[in-house]
């Protein structure tokens, strides 16, 4: 059976506020040609459907039209991360098309969605983003000591019950989706924090039993360890923060042979515009780099003192510039963080400021000015 297995795909999420609904249209579409060019059988969608809970209009709207378009090719089997809103993306589940299958519930953890080959049935087990606080009450087994306050137990809890279903269902090989922080995986700078009493992550032992493990949450492809069974993230199809600037986004096209051996082809994701980072004096930076001119960038200047302009300079260098930050080397030092008591000057805690902002001392001019503006405000409270 040849399975594509994707997540994350955050749908409506913003780039240091550029749309990316547009570029998120594209990889769709790519995911269409992928689906119907390598003939799958079965495309997985591991959590983080929409990036947030209560998704606009125009974003449910791409996913509708998306889910028709994949349906009509293959079995689509979709889970929410911890992102989504598990209640509103599995609302009418039962009344979708053919084809699309929503497990959002934990009713549905042991209720595989079944699909056939040749060598016999797949049973595809989704587990939805499990919150501890949530559903560890839920989980518990009757007469059970109460579950731990962890990823750990609850997900440990799932995976009973998958396997208890899965040992009625001799011959059958197995597919676990799960949305989830598995220990062994790198994580990016834009996945949200799921901590739970400290504690994030959950040892790969607990999925053992099933033949391969579809993960979401982390947005770099990579895969959990080298055995059985085989663990993988297909990652995010689009870069959502500077630090997943050098990762390579991609599809998981799996293989899952009639013995329950898997075989794994990293298929490439569209890159629409790449992400960046340069680092330099104001000069040097609108002198050089033209290869980057196209680029999102994220923009560190180096100038003792803020330069003039600094913003408009360069964006008209850089037209795609989301984040331009003055990093001064050789500037004025921050001073010591203090407390401020009411005898303190307050013009001179403004000059402080500007030190601090700017990198350099505040000239005669500028303490001029910050100490008329003072004192013009101190006269309006008196005559008040």
């Amino acid at each position: 059976m040849r399975i594509l297995h994707t997540s994350d795909w955050h749908l409506g999420r913003t780039l240091h506020g550029v749309d990316l609904l547009d570029h998120q249209r594209a990889f769709l579409d790519h995911l269409v040609d992928v689906v119907r060019e390598r003939e799958v059988d079965v495309l997985l969608v591991a959590g983080d459907v929409y990036d947030r809970a209560v998704p606009a209009v125009p974003t449910v709207r791409l996913l509708s039209e998306a889910l028709g378009r994949l349906s009509d090719l293959a079995t689509v089997v979709l889970t929410p991360g911890n992102h989504d809103s598990a209640v509103r993306l599995g609302f009418a589940a039962g009344l979708l098309r053919d084809g699309v299958h929503v497990l959002a519930s934990l009713d549905s953890l042991a209720t595989p969605i079944v699909v056939r080959d040749d060598a016999g049935p797949v049973a595809f087990y989704g587990l939805p983003y499990l919150d501890p606080d949530s559903v560890r009450g839920l989980l518990v087994a009757p007469g059970a000591e109460p579950l731990a306050r962890s990823h750990e137990a609850v997900l440990t809890a799932a995976l009973e019950r998958v396997r208890a279903d899965l040992a009625t269902r001799p011959g059958a090989r197995s597919v676990v989706l799960a949305h989830a922080f598995v220990v062994g995986g790198a994580p990016s700078e834009s996945e949200r924090d799921i901590r739970v009493g400290g504690v994030d992550s959950v040892p790969s032992e607990v999925f053992e039993g099933v033949d391969y493990v579809a993960l979401g949450h982390l947005h770099g492809a990579q895969a959990i360890g080298s055995g059985a069974p085989v663990i993988r993230y297909s990652g995010s199809p689009l870069a959502f923060s500077f630090g997943e600037k050098n990762q390579r986004k991609s599809s998981t096209l799996v293989e899952l042979a009639p013995d329950g051996t898997v075989s794994v082809e990293l298929v490439p994701a569209p890159v629409p515009r790449r992400l960046a980072e340069i680092t330099g004096d104001l000069d040097t930076l609108l002198a050089g780099f033209d290869d980057l001119r196209d680029a999102w960038l994220r923009v560190f200047v180096t100038d003792p003192v803020h330069p003039a302009n600094l913003h408009a300079l360069v964006r008209e260098r850089f037209p795609h510039a989301l984040s331009i930050q003055h990093t001064p080397v050789g500037g004025v030092a921050a001073s010591d963080r203090r407390a401020i008591g009411a005898e303190a000057d307050p013009v001179e805690v403004a000059t402080d400021f500007v030190a601090f902002a700017t990198g350099g001392e505040a000239t005669e001019t500028e303490v001029a000015v910050l100490r008329s503006a003072y004192e013009a405000a101190l006269a309006l409270e008196t005559s008040a």
